[in-house]
């Protein structure tokens, strides 16, 4: 199970890890899933069971090779949970990775009654809202969130003394995961910016948290967003 064997750029790093850690622990390798039209559009999508666009999926090819060039040569053998919906499975299949576990508790947030839409829409009612600040009606707290989380962290910090870990997930339960990592409230996940097909790495220094890297590539390579009042 884990990593399929494949070549391309892993051996540019000439056997060595692109990122430095001080602690024998392995590293979480956190993985957002490519982009989907929701995405796209600024929708808040949960439950909601929808595919990779087509540019989704070339995301998730090269944020595979992303990951071959962090890990490098040598790094130890990984370990894969991906989340269940078909986005998260996807980006996993497509990134060259196959999952050893699929966990309902790394889906996204459920967005209850405003799931597909977006967040000028709701603040045409609930004026200043955010996913991090107000209520879901029908959906998840941010406590709840962390919950879930929170057990996955527990699992993986077993996994981490034998093997690194790639979680692929979403985008607001994974800042979460990030924040709770670091042993921070749920709500401190605005601080981490999270794009899709994007890796976050949690690593140490001398057994304490730390992140390695945030949000690679990151939006930097993405297409800008819609305006505003888009729906």
């Amino acid at each position: 199970m884990g990593q399929h064997p494949r070549g391309g750029v892993a051996g540019e790093r000439g056997g060595k890890r692109a990122a430095v850690s001080e602690s024998p622990l392995g590293r979480i390798y956190v993985l957002r899933h490519g982009q989907t039209e929701w995405s796209r559009d600024g929708r808040h999508t949960g439950r909601t069971d929808i595919p990779l666009t087509q540019q989704g999926e070339d995301q998730a090819r090269t944020v595979g090779r992303l990951l071959d060039v962090l890990r490098g040569d040598g790094a130890p053998p990984l370990t894969v949970w991906c989340s269940p919906r078909r986005r998260a499975r996807e980006t996993a299949e497509l990134a060259g990775l196959e999952p050893d576990a699929v966990r309902e508790d790394l889906a996204e947030w459920d967005y209850g009654d405003y799931e597909g839409r977006t967040t000028p829409d709701i603040r045409r009612e609930v004026p200043g809202w955010t996913v991090w600040t107000h209520a879901l009606p029908g959906g998840e707290t941010a406590s709840e969130v962390a919950a879930r989380v929170d057990c996955v962290l527990a699992d993986a910090r077993r996994e981490l003394a034998h093997h690194d870990l790639v979680l692929v997930g979403h985008g607001h339960s994974g800042r979460v995961l990030i924040a709770r990592y670091l042993g921070f409230a749920p709500a401190s996940g605005i601080g981490f910016a999270f794009d899709p097909a994007s890796v976050t790495v949690l690593g140490h220094e001398r057994g304490v948290p730390r992140i390695d890297l945030l949000n690679a590539p990151g939006g930097l390579v993405e297409a800008p967003p819609p305006p505003a009042d888009r729906d």
